[in-house]
Formats: C-alpha cells, structure tokens, sequence
C-alpha cells in the first residue's frame, strides 16, 4: 500500500479558485492524487433542525470537526484507509454515507481554513494560498450557491456580508502568512506550472521532500517572475 510522500494544502477565500488549482495541478497525476475538501468535514450537525442549522456560521473554524480530519490524514499519511465524510449543502449537514480514501502518493487538502489549524499545517509539505479580488470571488460565490446549489439569492447575500466577509477577514485571510507559495488570480498559469512540475516528481519519485521558500526563489530566478508566482515572508 502506498503511502504518500507529499501533502499539498490549498487555502484561500470563498471563490478563489482553491478547488480549479486543486484540479489543474495534480491533472497528469490523477490516479496518485487524493483530493480531501475540507468541506466534508463540517461537524455533524444532525442534533439541529433545517432551521437551526441554516444559521449556523459555516466560515467560523469551529464549524470544522478538526479532530476527525487530523485522525483521518494521519491515518492516510500511515497507509491506512479511511472513511470520509461527505457533506450535502442543501440541508447544511453530513450525507449518511461514508467514502471510502485509500492512501496515495500525493494529497491535497482543499478549503478556506485549510492553513489554520497549527498541527494539520505540520503535516504539509507544501502550503498555497490562492489570492483572488473580492469582487471576483462574491460574483463566484453567488453562482455557485444559486446556480449550483439552489440557494435564495437574499440569503446568500446576507450569509456574505454577515458571516463570510468578516470571517475571511478575520481568519482566513491571515493564513496567508503561513504560506509557501501565493497563488494570484486562482489558475495562475506560472505558478499552477511550477506546482505540476514539483508534483510529477513526487510521484514518479524524482524529488526531494523539502519545497520551501528558499527553493521557490531559486526557481524564480531560474525564470519565473515573482509578480505572477508570489512567495510569502
């Protein structure tokens, strides 16, 4: 059984781009990628009504069941299986069923708080913020939730502007700090490059395990332009 040599974290505001950065970098390595939404892990909130759990803060960390995702990646950073939530937006609230993860070369955790939790940060090797205007990501938060998800337009505006707003401002966006490598404009073509190359070698094993600043701006100067493929202090 394999057991992954590399773990990606992937934050960033509502709309930012997370998940296509998630999907572009890791395209020519599907089979060996194990994609883990921080989403599934909203704590089960089955004790609530619809009501009730429709006001609850969903961009607060203590909307996360963390210690459920911290067992569950040590288990996949152990080779072992695990049982992953699966969350359904329509009903604010945990499916029923479980699916199954198997342990792989590279794992991505995706998600707004993704970069938050100090000890989860500990099990990354790599760590992204994807940095995207505010007007860009609400027009994209408001497709998703009416389009995608059926939700009120109203609603969705209120839940932005008292919930979502000032809790990226309070805590997501400090997670930035923590970054390695900040992502501009989501698919940032230069940076998304870097990362695929960095992560082919992981899994056809040609790499070493160590991604830090320091080699980032080796590579810049080899090429890359900081202003399109920002690091973090």
């Amino acid at each position: 059984m394999t057991i992954p040599s590399f773990v990606i974290g992937i934050a960033g505001g509502t709309g930012a781009g997370k998940t296509t950065v998630a999907q572009l970098v890791t395209e020519n390595v599907e089979d060996a990628v194990t994609r883990i939404p921080l989403d599934n892990y909203y704590e089960d909130l089955s004790h609530l009504d619809l009501e009730e759990r429709s006001d609850v803060n969903y961009d607060h960390p203590s909307a996360f069941e963390w210690e459920l995702l911290r067992e569950q990646l040590t288990h996949l950073l152990e080779g072992r299986t695990v049982e992953m939530p699966q969350y359904d937006f329509e009903i604010h609230n945990r499916k029923d069923e479980r699916i199954t993860v198997e342990p792989t070369d590279v794992i991505v955790l995706e998600g707004i708080l993704a970069l938050y939790d100090e000890r989860i940060n500990e099990m990354l090797d790599l760590r992204l913020y994807v940095e995207t205007d505010a007007d860009v990501r609400i027009l994209r938060r408001i497709q998703r939730d009416v389009v995608e998800r059926g939700r009120d337009l109203e609603g969705v505006m209120r839940q932005y502007l008292s919930t979502v707003k000032p809790m990226h401002e309070q805590f997501v966006e400090p997670t930035k700090k923590r970054a390695d490598l900040v992502v501009p404009e989501g698919a940032n073509s230069v940076a998304v490059n870097l990362l695929e190359e960095k992560i082919q070698a992981e899994v056809e094993g040609d790499a070493v395990r160590s991604w830090d600043r320091e080699t980032i701006e080796k590579r810049v100067s080899e090429g890359f332009d900081l202003d399109s493929a920002q690091t973090t202090e």
